[in-house]
């Protein structure tokens, strides 16, 4: 057999493996130590699988993900979710929806310092699922909004899905965080009008909660959130003023949320441990399915998939509009089964050299797979933040339900994607700022 069959071969195996519900980490790996077998050899294979993963984890910029990791695990288990929630009910419960919408906030604002869409909507569902089911609200739009929330978690800085995109592509990640801040915030506010729109169509979605907040308890719940902004300021400005890498901005932002927690008096000695554990079970998860991608890059390299793709892709002269409509749907389907890092390591090996042979900025490029990302999430049958929701809920709202529910915030994900490909500055203005 030819390369080119033995690579083909070999992801029809992997697909296999993925329908069987085999880890991704493993099934990577073995996929691509079986291939580089049977291409190049045993010992080419050994040598490989021996070398390239250390190479890959050993990389300096990586290290940003254990660091924003921390940052984000301090900030949850020091309890800054409960005075987020506090302060945007106090400002927001006016609104139609007014729940809804302080929930959408604060999932944002927890975004800004988590790194993590399952972190926020487990975070903020703790709080935020009884205060609305207490107030009669919509089982299906308090779970979803929930779950949806969350979701901007993974494109507001600091995102660890775009630090390891921002790795696997050679892209630099410091501009990928910046870019995410626009398309986070507009994903908020399309949230936002959806809500408004439902409530104001039909209020017993939502009915009005009849508290009376005064302005001075407005202020005093606003002055509770300080160290959101400065968590937030301490990693985006050092990077967009040129002052950090990411790598180091990473490490600020985790010892400015020690520093924080301390201040507070909220740094007990569990919540410490836990936030250690959390930290590195994640980079430890995270980091085998990434090597396990960087030894499918090997083996498609060996097989010559990538440059066989890049010629049927310039002979058919298709157009590039068609060919992100048709990367779209790859991810909409691959999302319902797959968790959004084995999702991403799986497919940028493929897409990736199409990207590059397109001449697609790859900044905006990564921004769009972070939005496909995010889709997954909510998607059935493995919509990890609907089930977040759901553990969190439990009895109380009905799986079918949030799923129901959810639908609302993937029509409203289409339009912000729709955005997101017909202006490309949305994502490109701001790292063009960045002083280098």
């Amino acid at each position: 057999m030819t390369p080119l069959v033995i690579g083909f071969l070999s992801l029809g195996g992997l697909l296999v493996l993925l329908a069987m519900r085999v880890h991704v980490g493993i099934a990577l790996g073995a996929v691509s130590l079986l291939g580089m077998w049977a291409i190049r050899g045993p010992k080419a294979a050994v040598a490989a699988v021996a070398d390239l993963p250390y190479q890959f984890v050993a990389h300096w910029t990586l290290s940003a993900v254990p660091l924003f990791l921390l940052m984000g695990a301090i900030v949850f288990h020091t309890g800054l979710t409960a005075s987020l929630y506090t302060a945007a009910r106090n400002w927001l419960n006016f609104l139609p929806g007014g729940l809804a919408i302080a929930t959408n906030a604060a999932g944002a604002g927890f975004a800004a310092v988590s790194g993590s869409s399952l972190a926020s909507a487990a975070a903020i569902g703790r709080i935020a699922i009884p205060e609305m089911l207490r107030a009669k609200y919509d089982p299906g739009l308090t779970a979803a909004v929930v779950a949806a929330s969350g979701t901007i978690g993974s494109l507001i800085p600091p995102s660890i899905l775009l630090v390891i995109y921002g790795t696997f592509t050679e892209q630099p990640i410091g501009e990928l965080l910046i870019a995410g801040i626009l398309p986070g915030l507009l994903t908020a506010a399309v949230y936002t009008v959806l809500i408004l729109t439902r409530c104001v169509a039909n209020p017993k979605l939502a009915p009005k909660v009849q508290e009376t907040v005064s302005w001075s308890e407005k202020w005093a719940s606003l002055r509770e959130t300080w160290p959101v902004p400065v968590l937030f300021f301490a990693v985006v400005v050092s990077i967009y003023a040129g002052i950090a890498t990411a790598t180091e901005a990473a490490a600020v932002g985790a010892f400015v949320a020690l520093l924080i927690a301390v201040l507070q008096r909220r740094l007990t000695k569990r919540a410490m441990f836990e936030s250690i554990m959390e930290a590195v079970t994640s980079t430890g998860s995270i980091f085998f399915v990434a090597m396990g991608a960087i030894l499918l890059t090997r083996l498609l390299a060996l097989s010559g998939i990538p440059f066989w793709m890049v010629q049927q892709l310039n002979a058919s002269e298709v157009d590039p509009l068609v060919f992100l409509l048709g990367v779209s749907i790859i991810y909409f389907i691959l999302g319902m089964f797959l968790d959004p890092i084995g999702l991403m390591l799986v497919t940028l090996p493929v897409l990736y050299p199409l990207f590059e042979a397109m001449d697609m900025n790859l900044i905006w490029v990564g921004i769009l797979v972070i939005k496909y990302l995010e889709i997954g999430l909510l998607t059935p049958p493995v919509g990890l933040n609907v089930y977040v929701v759901k553990g969190v809920a439990g009895d109380r709202i009905a799986l079918g339900t949030i799923f129901k529910g959810v639908t609302w915030f993937l029509l409203a994900e289409l339009v912000v994607l729709t955005l997101l490909i017909s202006f490309p500055a949305i994502s490109l203005w701001l790292p063009s700022l960045i002083v280098k």
